[in-house]
């Protein structure tokens, strides 16, 4: 291991006791230099001394003795918060992603709006166009069926108007054949009757 690596996990340890060492160790020194509670001398003792070791040795056996579990406690600490931190930080990956596909679809849906609007467009030209053509067709046989109609109706009343004219015609000429003939032209026609009957 490096000695920025070593520092780098020593550094949080450091960093949590100094400000405890010093608030244990200065006011130690202050009290012993300045004599404390004794009513004597303002000079440094060999109690003061003593006191300075005892504490020196009690804050290094509480580091020796502490370290490893607050060592421990500070480096699940950090690997929790750091646990929290990747997990949000997926969770902000998969919420952008989310995000993104949410964008997607609804750039998607814009296109897709267009395409069906399109689609209706293209269906109702088409459906007016059958429409329009349906219609033409059904004009074409209706005025078809129309001129049968008046076809048939005017062929009716000629030969209606042509059997009128006809027995109108026969009528008249059999009214002045009988006015015209005399007995003797009607002798004489039937004489010529009987004749071409007998030689068929």
């Amino acid at each position: 291991m490096s000695f920025k690596g070593l520092l780098n996990k020593v550094r949080p340890f450091f960093s949590s006791f100094l400000p405890f060492f010093l608030f244990l160790v200065v006011p130690a020194v202050v009290v012993a230099s300045t004599g404390g509670d004794h009513g004597g001398g303002g000079g440094w003792e060999a109690t003061d001394t003593y006191r300075v070791m005892n504490f020196v040795v009690l804050l290094a056996l509480l580091i020796f003795l502490l370290r490893k579990p607050v060592s421990q406690f500070l480096g699940g600490r950090i690997k929790g918060i750091q646990e929290q931190l990747d997990d949000l930080e997926v969770k902000k990956k998969a919420a952008e992603q989310k995000l993104a596909e949410y964008n997607d679809r609804l750039a998607k849906l814009s296109e897709e709006e267009e395409q069906i609007i399109e689609q209706y467009r293209q269906q109702g030209k088409a459906a007016r166009e059958k429409i329009l053509e349906a219609a033409e067709a059904s004009a074409a046989k209706l005025e078809e069926q129309a001129r049968r109609t008046i076809d048939h109706e005017f062929n009716q009343a000629k030969k209606q108007l042509e059997t009128e004219v006809l027995e109108k015609a026969i009528a008249k000429a059999e009214d002045k054949l009988r006015k015209g003939i005399t007995e003797d032209d009607q002798r004489l026609l039937i004489d010529e009757y009987l004749n071409e009957v007998v030689k068929k």
